[in-house]
């Protein structure tokens, strides 16, 4: 069903706008990093377009996010519609853009009922609802820029995977594309709209499906691990308390237990450490490394090692989520049972 609807979109859209003509599709997130837990009825779907030489002028201290501007005038001149004042690519006028295609697109969708949810404040995504009964599926657009091109000095001394996945593997990772998707920087002195953020999404997707220390981890003849076991337990466990006290953990999202778990990966990094029967006792200590990085309000992103993803004036929540966490490791984890 989601397949059908986004299809025919991009076939729509990559007509609309000759800078949108190479448009194409990743999927990201749980689904299809196969650690969904409930039912597959929230997608993330990246709508990837590549964009010529661009240069990245960096809007604050956290090195993750961006202002775009093109290194020369680009061949499309479709691009230039979307550009400010100050020449920059505005992320908030592709977006808009792009929204209004897919609403008027939708009608034209006969087959099953598509409508897009409300704008929602500073988020990237386009949400479409599909109705499909009894229930409804909802799938995030995201709008990305495809950069060919190295990646950006902060990301320098991140993803330290070299004693979990090895040298080569991280030098052919940061090999990949850059890409940056439409994101408001909320710290910015004046909110203009056009700033872009890293997004390592088709990194992650491939650590996650390609996890082990050794090369056979997980395949169909070699030792099975707990790793994707683990980092489901642990988005299940935030979802449960965020669903328990959606006022109190509005600001986590299961970006924060990721990271934490990739850490985790690099902290132990062989296979012998995450055997399939020790699950409980992998999940414990991913747990803890996780409370720990929440008493001290310091969880590090995972690419871009100066960009702490808990913020310092948050620290209360952070200190309540901990004692919540704590709470159901030490009680045999009552809100699964709830």
């Amino acid at each position: 069903l989601v397949n059908g609807v986004i299809s025919h979109l991009i076939q729509a859209i990559r007509g609309k706008y000759s800078c949108f003509s190479s448009m194409g599709r990743q999927s990201a997130g749980s689904y299809y990093e196969r650690v969904k837990i409930s039912e597959p009825n929230e997608f993330d779907i990246m709508l990837v377009v590549p964009v010529p030489r661009i240069q990245l002028d960096e809007s604050d201290d956290t090195g993750a996010y961006y202002y775009v501007s093109f290194k020369r005038s680009p061949k499309e001149k479709g691009w230039l519609k979307f550009l400010d004042e100050d020449e920059k690519l505005s992320a908030s006028k592709m977006l808009e853009a792009l929204r209004e295609i897919i609403k008027q697109e939708v009608k034209n969708i006969k087959d099953v009922e598509v409508t897009v949810a409300r704008k929602k404040a500073r988020s990237p995504a386009i949400t479409l609802q599909i109705k499909n009964p009894p229930s409804e599926i909802s799938v995030d657009i995201i709008l990305t820029l495809d950069a060919n091109q190295s990646w950006p000095l902060s990301t320098q001394g991140g993803l330290k995977i070299e004693q979990w996945l090895g040298t080569k593997v991280r030098r052919e990772l940061r090999s990949k594309s850059l890409y940056l998707v439409a994101k408001q920087n909320k710290t910015e002195k004046v909110l203009r709209g056009n700033t872009w953020r890293l997004s390592f999404s088709h990194i992650e997707k491939h650590m996650i499906n390609n996890h082990g220390n050794s090369k056979t981890c997980c395949e169909s003849d070699g030792p099975k691990c707990c790793r994707k076991g683990c980092l489901k337990l642990l988005k299940y466990l935030l979802e449960q308390l965020k669903m328990k006290y959606p006022k109190e953990l509005e600001k986590f999202c299961s970006y924060h237990v990721k990271t934490a778990f990739l850490h985790s990966c690099v902290t132990w990094p062989n296979d012998s450490d995450w055997h399939l029967g020790d699950l409980d006792h992998c999940f414990q200590k991913c747990l803890e490394f996780f409370v720990d990085c929440l008493q001290k309000s310091q969880l590090t992103h995972f690419f871009i090692p100066q960009y702490n993803l808990l913020s310092l004036e948050d620290k209360a929540r952070h200190h309540f989520l901990s004692r919540k966490i704590s709470h159901e490791l030490n009680n045999g984890f009552p809100v699964f049972h709830e």
